[in-house]
C-alpha cells in the first residue's frame, strides 16, 4: 500500500460469464435508465492481490452483469501505465483504487476524474470524501506512534516524543520513500499546536527518517529504537505474533490515507464503476475491508481486533488539496530540517 516496487498483474473476473465482451457490450452496459449495470469495468488498483480477488468476487456477487478485469500494481507503475494509455488516445481504466489522496488530487487538478455525485456513500463520514465527489475514501491507514514495551515511558501524546528520555530513541519512515510518511509530515506541519515547529524539535531531538515503514519496525521491535512512527496495521499485527511493541494513537490524532476510489472521466462504464465505488462504501464492503485487516472508513463497521475504534479515533486535520500543491516544497523543507 505504501510507496514501494511492485509487479503489475491482471485479474480476471470468472464468476458467470467471461470478461471479453463486445464494445457494444460494453456501451449498454454505460448507458442511463433504471436495472442492474451489466458489460465490462476495468479496475486499475495497488490493493494486495488477494485482497483485489476477493473485492471483485464480492463486487459480481451482487452484480453479477457486470464483467470486471483488473490490473494491480504499485502506484508507481499504475500511473505510468495509465498516462502511456492516455497519450495513445486510449484509456482502459474505469476506476483508480490506489493508495492516497495526493495521488488523486494531482489527477483531479489534470481534470482526469469524473465528478460522481451518483456514488452512495453509504454510513461513511462525508469528510473521508472529496468535497466535490471526484474520489472516495475507502478505508483509513493511520499513522500513529509504535513502542517498544521495554521503552523508558508510554507516550500518550505526539510531544512525548520530545522529552528527553526520547532523546536519539525515535525513528520514521522517510517521506521520499512512505507515501503514508509524506501525508503525516504535511498533517503535522498543518495542524495547530505541531506545524512545523514541531518537526524542527523532533529534529533536534535526533529523529532519525530512514526507508519505509518495515524498516522502522525492525528498529523498534529489535530495541534499536524505542519510538517509531508508523502505519497501524504492522505493530498492530506484530504485536499479535508477540512482538514487544505497541501501537498508540496519540491525544492530537492520527494522521491518515484513505485508499481513495475514483472513476475516470474516460470511463466506458460509468455506471457500473458507480456500483463498484458504492459497494466500496457498503455496509458489506467495509466489513470486507475489516476483515482484511484494515481499519474501515464507516465508523459503524467494527475494526480488526487490536485497532483503534473508530467511533472515537481522533484524525489531526489535513487539507488534501493544499498538500497537494505544497507537497514538493514541504519534502524539501522536512529534509533540510532533517539534514537530509
Amino acid at each position: 500500500m505504501m510507496r514501494r516496487a511492485s509487479f503489475l498483474l491482471l485479474g480476471l473476473s470468472t464468476l458467470a460469464a467471461p470478461w471479453v465482451v463486445s464494445g457494444r457490450a460494453r456501451a449498454q452496459g454505460a448507458g442511463a435508465g433504471a436495472g442492474e449495470p451489466s458489460g465490462r469495468l476495468v479496475l486499475y488498483t495497488s490493493q494486495l492481490e488477494p485482497d483485489a480477488a476477493r473485492t471483485v468476487e464480492m463486487f459480481r456477487q451482487r452484480h453479477p452483469q457486470v464483467q470486471v478485469e483488473w490490473i494491480r500494481g504499485g502506484t508507481n507503475q499504475i500511473l505510468p501505465r495509465l498516462r502511456a494509455e492516455i497519450a495513445a488516445g486510449a484509456p482502459r481504466a474505469d476506476v483508480l483504487l490506489l493508495a492516497d489522496s495526493l495521488t488523486f488530487e494531482g489527477l483531479k487538478k489534470e481534470g482526469l476524474l469524473r465528478p460522481s455525485p451518483e456514488v452512495d456513500i453509504a454510513g461513511t463520514p462525508a469528510d473521508r470524501h472529496d468535497p466535490g465527489r471526484s474520489y472516495f475514501g475507502t478505508k483509513l491507514l493511520t499513522t500513529g506512534i509504535v513502542m517498544n514495551t521495554r521503552a523508558p515511558f508510554t507516550p500518550k501524546s505526539w510531544a512525548d516524543l520530545l522529552r528527553p528520555e526520547a532523546r536519539n530513541l525515535t525513528a520514521m519512515p522517510s517521506p521520499s520513500v512512505s507515501g503514508a510518511a509524506a501525508i503525516h509530515v504535511q498533517a503535522v506541519a498543518q495542524t495547530p499546536g505541531l506545524g512545523w515547529a514541531y518537526w524542527e524539535k523532533l529534529g533536534a531531538a535526533g529523529l532519525q527518517p530512514r526507508g519505509g515503514n518495515g524498516a522502522v519496525m525492525q528498529a523498534v521491535a529489535g530495541g534499536e529504537r524505542a519510538f517509531g512512527i508508523v502505519v497501524d496495521y504492522m505493530p498492530i499485527r506484530e504485536a499479535a505474533k508477540g512482538a514487544p511493541v505497541r501501537f498508540i494513537v496519540p491525544e492530537e490524532g492520527a494522521s491518515a490515507i484513505t485508499e481513495p476510489a475514483a472513476i475516470l472521466k474516460s470511463s466506458q462504464n460509468p455506471r457500473a464503476a458507480a456500483a463498484f465505488i458504492s459497494f466500496l462504501l457498503s455496509r458489506p464492503g467495509q466489513e470486507l475491508a475489516a476483515s482484511q485487516g484494515f481499519l474501515p472508513a464507516d465508523p459503524a463497521v467494527a475494526p480488526p481486533a487490536g485497532f483503534p475504534d473508530p467511533k472515537t479515533l481522533r484524525l489531526l486535520p489535513f487539507d488534501a488539496a493544499r498538500a497537494s500543491a505544497e507537497a514538493e516544497a514541504d519534502l524539501k523543507k522536512f529534509n533540510q530540517i532533517m539534514g537530509q
